[in-house]
């Protein structure tokens, strides 16, 4: 059985415009990521940041609408639901883009981390969506 759409709205906690971006995002990093193995193509060569760059680009559209709902929230004089809808959306953000950032600097080879210390913000984040998920009704 799949989850439909408002079901994965209120678990996730992002609006159908920030999820459109992430898919989107994904795609394009998926098609980059293949074209850097494909041995026709000598586009990419090594360089991780060109192949990741939709993914942060992702991250900041999806930043800076977050801050434009902010900031329609806070003239809507609506201040809680605005605290708590930044609050999740940046630890969101901040937990993905801390992974990006982790991956990426792994494959270029500029730190040693371990792949569990890398993918510990990914681990946080599913516990929060857990939490998030128990909590509605």
């Amino acid at each position: 059985m799949f989850f439909t759409i408002h079901e994965i709205i209120k678990w996730l906690g992002l609006t159908i415009f920030e999820i459109w971006t992430n898919l989107i995002s994904i795609l394009i990093f998926t098609i980059t990521f293949a074209l850097k193995y494909n041995p026709n193509i000598e586009l990419y060569n090594n360089d991780w940041w060109l192949i990741f760059f939709p993914l942060f680009a992702g991250d900041a559209l999806n930043a800076y609408f977050c801050t434009i709902v902010f900031i329609r929230m806070l003239i809507e004089l609506t201040l809680k639901t605005a605290l708590l809808r930044v609050c999740w959306s940046a630890t969101f953000l901040l937990m993905t883009f801390l992974f990006k950032l982790l991956l990426c600097k792994r494959l270029t080879g500029h730190v040693t981390l371990d792949f569990s210390e890398i993918f510990a913000p990914i681990y946080i984040l599913l516990q929060l969506i857990a939490v998030r998920a128990c909590q509605q009704s």
